[in-house]
């Protein structure tokens, strides 16, 4: 059975809160319920609701995040964002992330966003390479950090 043949994408709710959890410590090695909780909780304090999840069947395979700028850093609320996609190993690279990002694309951009920025690590190249296949390219934003 192909998931995507019963896929359902629908917004994500607070309580796909341990589906969440389980996806992200099956793909990192380590449960971060609290740290779930907290993001969780503020994006559903935050209007609209922009973030999905993929399910099959009723079982959450995979979730994104997105959000929509509210001017800052001087960044227009046209500009939205791809926080953190998720996808259950078990059902990797046959196209819920796709399908989920494209989703997301299309509700941003119904909702007016004209440009949507994600941040990925450099050394990332599975995840440069999903994104290029989406249509993304290099921004004019740069990433600047400093280490103490």
């Amino acid at each position: 059975m192909s998931p995507l043949e019963y896929l359902k994408i629908r917004p994500l709710r607070i309580e796909d809160l341990e589906a969440i959890v389980a996806i992200d410590e099956k793909v990192l090695g380590e449960k971060r319920r609290d740290y779930w909780e907290k993001k969780l909780q503020m994006m559903d304090d935050k209007a609209p609701q922009v973030s999905l999840v993929a399910e099959v069947q009723g079982k959450v395979l995979g979730f994104i995040l997105g959000d929509i700028s509210g001017w800052e850093f001087g960044v227009p609320d046209t500009i939205g964002w791809i926080d953190t996609i998720g996808v259950d190993p078990a059902h990797q690279k046959k196209g819920l992330a796709t399908a989920l990002s494209q989703e997301l694309i299309q509700r941003l951009k119904a909702i007016g966003v004209r440009t949507i920025y994600t941040l990925v690590s450099w050394n990332d190249w599975d995840l440069l390479q999903f994104f290029h296949a989406m249509g993304f390219t290099r921004g004019d934003m740069i990433n600047l950090e400093l280490k103490i």
